[in-house]
Parts: structure tokens; sequence; C-alpha cells
């Protein structure tokens, strides 16, 4: 492990040179921003002729019409709209696109895992550049804890990314996840660390906290398909199992994100206790109620599942363009009863080259106001991370993470899809 570590360590190093640039300087003492508008991620209407001043890497104070200090940095940002810098909470930072399974037994056979961790150095800088300035990602996909090497090389200022919140390698029992298939003679590579009984599950949990994870993942459930009229699924773990997991993962200090996409397999997460529900297409009333009871979290991760849809179905797995529908209902139901819904694309799970903003349209698309969306992916998606008093809005003593537009995102959301300005804890890494 020391060794895999160091040699992550080395070619993360030898990328540093060409991305010194993009990081700028260290932030000047007082940096004040001249907005045409500005959006807080918290109030309902945007604020005209907005002025943020920015005190080293956080927000000193945001008003309309405040005078500049004497001595600061001005940038005038003309007629652009300011808004805080946005929060993907379900991101592969390791994973390169999976539409199908020989796309994802490909990176898992073929590439090294510091040659991952080379790509994801690239994931992270078009992340950041893109308007993300931090991401929960879930899980490295067989990299081991390459996410941890990653997030601290951005945090050390070798390369730079956007605040990262991670979970290493995430959990399923044997023979519930990929790779899969291939003849028992072999020992092929996992994409998940396996894990079996209540002890077993609680030691690897305490293993991944060690080496660094945020947030613990696990996949609770598999093979989804249609019965009476709602999606049902194969539930991995027993429920003791899962009880053990997220009890030991809180015990820690750790919260837990469930992979859950049938009805079954998101009754378990929740009889379990975890804390947020990612995907989640077969929700239903009875669900989303309970949801809403316990104040759990859901990132339905819309974009990423029309995007492998076809390609899914071609391979042999129809129901994925079935379960498009059934989202955009499970959507609609949970936004009327108030389920907290978080920004999360399940970027890595398509390519880093398309923009993780696509997810706002969708949302819009299914019944969200642009301000809901854009709160979904700021004031909200802080929440679920517990950084509410450092992130997700422009105010006094958050970060200084702010991102521009040059149009009007709350006319069409898809103007975040082309972020003009990018700037992370009073640093400017983008000015177009």
């Amino acid at each position: 492990m020391k060794i895999l570590h160091a040699a992550i360590a080395i070619v993360i190093s030898a990328l540093s040179a060409p991305f010194q640039a993009a990081a700028a300087d260290p932030p000047a003492a007082l940096t004040v921003l001249r907005c045409g508008r500005l959006i807080d991620g918290k109030r309902a209407a945007p604020l005209d002729n907005a002025v943020v001043i920015v005190e080293g890497e956080r927000i000193k104070d945001v008003g309309a019409g405040l005078t500049a200090p004497a001595g600061a940095k001005v940038v005038d940002l003309g007629r652009a709209t300011c808004l805080p810098g946005l929060i993907d909470n379900h991101t592969h930072v390791l994973l390169q696109g999976d539409i199908t399974a020989a796309d994802y037994d490909e990176q898992l056979l073929k590439e090294s895992i510091p040659y991952r961790a080379i790509r994801a150095t690239a994931a992270v800088r078009t992340a950041l550049l893109n308007g993300f300035t931090a991401l929960r990602d879930l899980e490295t996909e067989g990299a081991m804890y390459a996410d941890v090497d990653v997030k601290t090389a951005i945090n050390r200022g070798v390369i730079p990314g956007p605040r990262m919140f991670v979970s290493t390698r995430a959990l399923a029992p044997t023979g519930t996840y990929p790779l899969l298939g291939y003849s028992w003679e072999l020992k092929v590579p996992e994409g998940v660390q396996i894990a079996d009984g209540a002890d077993g599950v609680r030691r690897a949990v305490r293993e991944q906290v060690k080496y660094g994870a945020d947030w613990i993942k696990y996949y609770s459930d598999r093979r989804y398909f249609m019965r009476d009229g709602a999606l049902h699924s194969w539930v991995n773990f027993t429920d003791e199992e899962a009880r053990a997991l997220v009890d030991e993962a809180h015990r820690l200090g750790r919260k837990v994100a469930a992979h859950a996409i049938g009805r079954d397999g998101i009754e378990s997460a929740l009889k379990a206790g975890a804390d947020t529900i990612e995907h989640g297409h077969g929700l239903d009333d009875e669900l989303i109620d309970v949801m809403v009871r316990r104040g759990v979290y859901w990132c339905p991760t819309i974009f990423v599942g029309a995007y492998v849809a076809e390609g899914r179905a071609a391979a042999g797995a129809p129901i994925w363009k079935t379960m498009v529908d059934l989202e955009r209902q499970a959507f609609g139901k949970a936004l009327r009863k108030g389920v907290k819904i978080s920004y999360g694309t399940d970027a890595g799970g398509y390519a880093w080259t398309e923009s993780q903003a696509k997810e706002l349209s969708y949302m819009v698309r299914y019944g969200m106001t642009p301000m809901q969306a854009i709160q979904s992916a700021t004031s909200v998606a802080a929440a679920l991370l517990g950084q509410e008093a450092n992130l997700g809005s422009l105010e006094a003593g958050r970060y200084a993470d702010v991102v521009a537009v040059r149009g009007d995102p709350l006319a069409d959301v898809s103007e975040l899809e082309r972020v003009s300005f990018v700037m992370k804890g009073g640093v400017i890494y983008k000015q177009e």
C-alpha cells in the first residue's frame, strides 16, 4: 500500500508543473467582486448591482453598492450573474465513463491505479473550471484510496481542483459487484471493497475511515426489474449487515450514502439508517414519506441515467430506458412532498467531457424552478455535507467560492454550462 501511494504521489507531482499556472497566486488580502446580479444560494430573489468583498479565503461582506476598501483589488464582472461555487454531491473522479460493462472492465483491467490517478487530476481540474468548487466523490471504482491522494494533492496546492469529500472504496458483499463473469481460475480486480457479515462490514468501515474516508458508500441493490407496476431490485446486504455498516459509520462520525435504485434497495437502505439515497428511480409515495420524516437527502443523478440508457439497452438491459421515465415520475412526487433533493451528477459514470451542469436543465424540466435547481447545487448540497457554515451561499464568513455567468440562469438555467469566472477560496482560477 505504501508503494502504491508513493507511485501516485510521483505521478501527481509530475503533472503539477503545467497546472501551477492555472492555480494562480495566493489570494489577495482584499478582493472586491462587482457583479451585475447576485444569487446568494439562499434567498428567493437575486440582488442587483452586488458587491462581494473577499478577505483572504473568506467572504467579508456582501451587499448592493458597497464601497471598495482602500487598496483592494477590484474585479469588475460587468453585468455577469455571480453565484456560490457549485457543489456536485455524486461523482467518480477515478472513472471515465462506463456505459457498458466493457467500458468499466477495460479501465480496471488495462489501466493502472497511478494512470487512473493521473486522469483524475485532469477530471478535477475540469470540474473546477466548470464552476464546481466542491465534490462529494462516491468511490474510486477499484482504485483503492487514490481519491484521498487526489484530495491531498488539491489541499496542498499541487494541483487545482474542488474541495473534495471522499468515500474511498465503497462496499458490497461477495458476488454482487463487477468485475463479474470471468473464469473462477482468474483473480480479477474488484470494483469495490468486498465485505460479508456484520463483523466484516464493521471492519471494512473502520479500514476506510483509517485511510481517509469522509463518507461511507455502499451498494444496497442490483438487478432491476418491473413487477406490479413498480421498479424492484435484489437487495445486496442482509438487514443485519446493512444496520451494522451504518451503525459503525455513524459511531465513527461518518455519514452513509446508499446506492439504491429499486424499491427494495431503497427500503433496505432507509431501514438501515442511510443518510442519502443515490439514484432512487424506484421511489414511491411510501418511501418518499419516510425520507421526508427522517430528513434523508436524495441525489437523483438524472443526466447519467439518460446518458447511459440507450447503450445499456443495446447491450441487453432495456430496463434502463424504462428507468428514465420512472425517475422523472419519482422526481415530481419527491419535489411536491418536500424531499431534500441535492445536486449529484454521477460524473465519471459518463465522460468528463460532458458538462456537469447539464443536470440542472433536467431538474427544471422535471418540475423545479431554476432557483430551486440552483439551490440544490449550492445551499442544499452544502447542508447534505454538513458544511453550511463554509459552503453553498454568498454571505459573510463563508469561503470565497464564487462563480459567474454572463447571462441570467433564472431565465435559462443552462447558462451554468458556460461559466466564465471561477474563484475558490479567494483565488481566481478562471476569468474570461
